[in-house]
């Protein structure tokens, strides 16, 4: 399990400079029509939701992304997570329950080549608003694993939860050891291609009450990490967790210190 040092490393604050903007391409013409399914573009509104993501990434594999809000803002219900140019560009499908607003998130992605980063966010209502950022990045999809095959088989499925309070709020931090592989990386013994391996449903809860839930594709960064401000309710955390091979992981931490 990485450590907490480097998780804090990767994820820790807003992306530093953000002069980045979405450069609307043919591409997301094309993907906003056929698979998303809009007829028009989306507002930005970084009044409802912001994107925050890094000019040039330090390593394509493994990009951190943070959306928030304004305390004032609506609750975003759902988000959907494209990657412009990576080869399956839905990167992940977010749910969120009322004690992640106002949304402060993280986590980790896999950028292919230079691309716009963009979140569409649904506040109800069929209300929509999207945040973005373009991003300097390539090769994340196809990046070597970052160990072999015997430690993947010995650790996958293990978790850590940690919390704490940060600027007034509580913030839970969870790590998944998973190899997520993407289907485009090579075995760095045999130089066969390894098959697509990733986590595809996640959902953690607090007792019963829903924090987030993801629904992902080959983009999610191996060894997923997720940083989220919550209102507690003092109740345990709860996650679930499933592959695309059929593995499921089911795991409960103690609220404050996991």
């Amino acid at each position: 399990m990485k450590t907490l040092a480097l998780v804090a490393l990767l994820l820790a604050g807003p992306a530093a400079a953000q002069d980045n903007p979405l450069k609307n391409s043919p591409t997301w013409d094309d993907l906003r029509d056929s698979v998303l399914g809009l007829s028009a573009d989306v507002p930005q509104d970084a009044g409802v939701l912001d994107l925050d993501a890094p000019v040039r990434a330090h390593e394509a594999a493994i990009v951190p992304i943070r959306l928030t809000q304004p305390a004032d803002a609506p609750p975003v219900q759902a988000v959907t997570l494209v990657i412009d140019e990576n080869p399956a560009p839905v990167a992940a499908e977010y749910s969120f329950g009322p004690a992640m607003a106002p949304l402060d998130f993280e986590f980790r992605v896999r950028v292919d080549s230079y691309s716009d980063v963009r979140a569409i966010a649904d506040t109800g209502n069929g209300t929509r608003v999207m945040a973005g950022r373009f991003v300097k990045a390539s090769g994340g999809c196809s990046a070597p694993a970052g160990k072999d095959m015997a430690e993947v088989e010995a650790t996958m499925g293990q978790m850590r939860w940690k919390s704490a309070v940060q600027d007034g709020r509580t913030v839970g931090t969870l790590m998944i050891r998973h190899p997520n592989f993407s289907g485009l990386q090579r075995d760095q013994v045999t130089l066969l291609n390894i098959p697509a391996h990733f986590i595809d449903r996640l959902e953690v809860r607090q007792g019963e009450d829903l924090l987030f839930s993801l629904q992902a594709g080959i983009s999610i960064s191996e060894d997923p990490v997720f940083r989220f401000a919550y209102a507690p309710n003092g109740q345990p955390i709860h996650v679930h967790a499933e592959d695309t091979d059929g593995n499921t992981w089911d795991h409960s931490f103690d609220a404050v210190n996991g």
